[in-house]
């Protein structure tokens, strides 16, 4: 049977207003029916809940983008090789998911919408097993990494250097999962904040957010010396080098993944223009402003803006991040870069598209840490 976008998306979006109880649904099913599946998942199943339907949603209304949703679905298969699935954790995942679609879309379930479910669903299970096998000859599932420095920026900042044990290959922009030895089967993600280097080292800027298992743990418990798990890159926020000036707009540690894209550009010997709006609370959580400055120092082309939002005495730029992107030029043939909490990204894009930036020249993401 040929795959039915419209029949998926109609049950759906009926399922939606209560994808809480639907997610909740899902997992007890599964580990009712696969009890031994339980051990992969993290202790509490919150996070995991939010981040299977945030998944989901993304794959069902990219039905129609076979080559979006490829893309997502290979990514996605090659990063759950950490948890040891393997293709036949498939058909209980599938047997779960349908069960859970047919309960809470039964207003307008028939025979056709299942049908239509069936299809989708083994397209989209066929492209993340393909790709896990496909990346099983060429990469681990997971990289061990010593932490080799360890330096608190503010009270909940913490920048941390790791350094794995195998050569592992990313994209600047792009972010891990890291698990650490505190809490064994939770992991969380969070952006690298350097281009590749030639000691195969990374950081990460990590905020600890209240409640966060692994946020604190790196930041408040971790030492030099200590080992944490780091699953394989993925993101899709990455330099497009296409010889356009930049603007990169960056809220708290949204910084991470800018700040790669950066060095990178510096690295290539390209000489664009770059704007680098980089915003804050309070002048003292500009926690990576020294060094940004010594990269402009040495990079004329960079002009970094430091953008303080709530700080009456702060004697700079002073504002929320998306209100200073309107004064000043034009940014329509600019590539820009977006990264930090949510509000912050989808206003400043909101602004940008409004201003006449093209929808191809936006590259944006959510800043992972603080979520």
């Amino acid at each position: 049977m040929s795959l039915n976008p419209h029949l998926v998306k109609e049950s759906f979006a009926v399922i939606e207003p209560v994808a809480d109880k639907a997610a909740a649904y899902f997992y007890g099913r599964l580990f009712a029916e696969s009890p031994h599946l339980r051990g992969m998942f993290p202790p509490a199943m919150d996070i995991q809940r939010d981040r299977l339907f945030s998944a989901l949603t993304r794959i069902v209304w990219s039905l129609d983008s076979p080559d979006s949703m490829s893309s997502f679905l290979g990514q996605l298969g090659r990063d759950h090789r950490k948890y040891g699935v393997v293709a036949e954790h498939y058909t209980a995942v599938g047997n779960a998911l349908l069960a859970t679609v047919r309960r809470f879309a039964a207003e307008v379930w028939n025979t056709e919408i299942e049908a239509a479910w069936v299809t989708a669903y083994t397209a989209a299970a066929n492209v993340m097993i393909e790709a896990a096998e496909s990346d099983a000859g060429v990469s681990p599932a997971w990289w061990l990494a010593e932490v080799i420095d360890h330096e608190r920026r503010t009270r909940d900042i913490a920048v941390i250097t790791l350094r794995p044990g195998q050569r592992m290959p990313y994209l600047p922009g792009q972010y891990v999962n890291v698990q650490t030895a505190r809490w064994p089967r939770v992991w969380r993600t969070f952006s690298i904040a350097n281009a590749p280097r030639e000691d195969n080292t990374i950081r990460l800027h990590v905020r600890a957010v209240p409640g966060g298992w692994v946020s604190t743990a790196l930041v408040d418990h971790t030492r030099i010396g200590d080992t944490v798990m780091l699953g394989p890159p993925v993101g899709t926020m990455t330099p497009s080098d296409s010889g356009r000036d930049m603007l990169c707009v960056a809220g708290g540690t949204g910084l991470a993944p800018i700040k790669a894209i950066v060095e990178h550009v510096i690295a290539s010997g390209r000489r664009p223009n770059i704007h680098l709006l980089y915003g804050a609370r309070h002048a003292r959580e500009l926690y990576d402003l020294p060094d940004l400055i010594r990269m402009e120092s040495s990079f004329p082309w960079l002009r970094v803006l430091p953008v303080v939002s709530d700080d009456p005495d702060y004697g700079g730029m002073r504002g929320q991040v998306p209100d200073v992107t309107e004064r000043f030029h034009s940014w329509a043939e600019h590539d820009v870069y977006v990264c930090g909490p949510s509000a912050m990204v989808n206003e400043t894009v909101r602004r940008l598209l409004w201003s006449g930036v093209p929808l191809a020249n936006i590259h944006r993401d959510i800043a992972l840490g603080e979520l």
